[in-house]
């Protein structure tokens, strides 16, 4: 069993930057490969960004790449998502979530095991 609790998010205007964390409980995170993703009023819940349980691999969605940065501490056992040159569009509720490790960089919310309870971000124009 995992716990996630995101922190981190806010109102910030285009053009700047904030970074989300991701803190879980239990002892085995090493072990899960873990996502960001995030819904947007009216929308479906999306894959933003992905990382292997080492940290070694990444994945991002286009929309993201180049502007948005994961990466983890598992000695703290937290994952975080630094967002540069926001977007009005990157206005969202974040998510973060486990899976297997085996499964990194899915980008189906459904292979998915656990999850935060989300944390809000707003970019204004």
């Amino acid at each position: 069993q995992v716990q996630l609790v995101e922190s981190g998010g806010g109102l910030v205007q285009a053009g700047g930057s904030l970074r989300l964390s991701c803190h879980a409980s239990g002892r085995t995170f090493s072990s899960y490969a873990m996502g960001w993703f995030r819904q947007a009023p009216g929308k479906e819940r999306e894959f933003v960004a992905g990382i292997s349980w080492s940290g070694g691999t990444t994945y991002y969605a286009d929309s993201v790449k180049g502007r948005f940065t994961i990466s983890r501490d598992n000695a703290k056992n937290t994952v975080y998502l630094q967002m540069d040159s926001l977007k009005s569009e990157d206005t969202a509720v974040y998510y973060c979530a486990a899976t297997q490790a085996i499964y990194e960089g899915r980008r189906y919310p459904g292979q998915y095991y656990y999850w935060g309870q989300g944390t809000q971000v707003t970019v204004s124009s």
